[in-house]
């Protein structure tokens, strides 16, 4: 099923206003958030419009952890972070999707909870494509 009001499923102008797409995996569609106050951060969103992880089968949940976890360690590969803290909202974008957001030790919100969108820290295109390509080098 697409929703055709849903960022993930229709991409576009929609996902472009928070996320950059770096590519497709198994049963996911990874973004880098544009928002980098958390160098690195990541979406996985599912390929299929479903708003909560109960709505997939036990092998569709758990291929799509796998592509988490794959994210995680191409994340934890290109970045060196201290921990990478997951987060699956939904509340007003009903598409089952993690921000993967790693974190460094005495760096900002260290020790709490990460904030949707901080609005602290974008980048250029140039610093946006060298976050990609490290980040599929190591997604390989």
């Amino acid at each position: 099923m697409v929703d055709q009001n849903c960022a993930y499923c229709v991409e576009g102008d929609l996902v472009a206003k928070f996320g950059i797409k770096i590519c497709e995996l198994e049963t996911s569609k990874v973004y880098l958030f544009k928002e980098q106050s958390h160098p690195g951060r990541c979406i996985v969103a599912h390929k299929k419009h479903v708003g909560d992880m109960n709505e997939l089968t036990a092998e569709e949940r758990a291929a799509y952890f796998e592509d988490v976890a794959r994210v995680a360690r191409a994340i934890m590969a290109a970045f060196h972070p201290d921990k990478v803290n997951y987060g699956a909202y939904g509340d007003t974008g009903h598409h089952l999707h993690f921000h993967l957001c790693p974190k460094y030790k005495d760096e900002f919100e260290w020790g709490g909870v990460f904030l949707m969108n901080p609005d602290k820290k974008y980048l250029t295109d140039a610093e946006y494509a060298e976050m990609i390509e490290k980040i599929k080098e190591h997604l390989q």
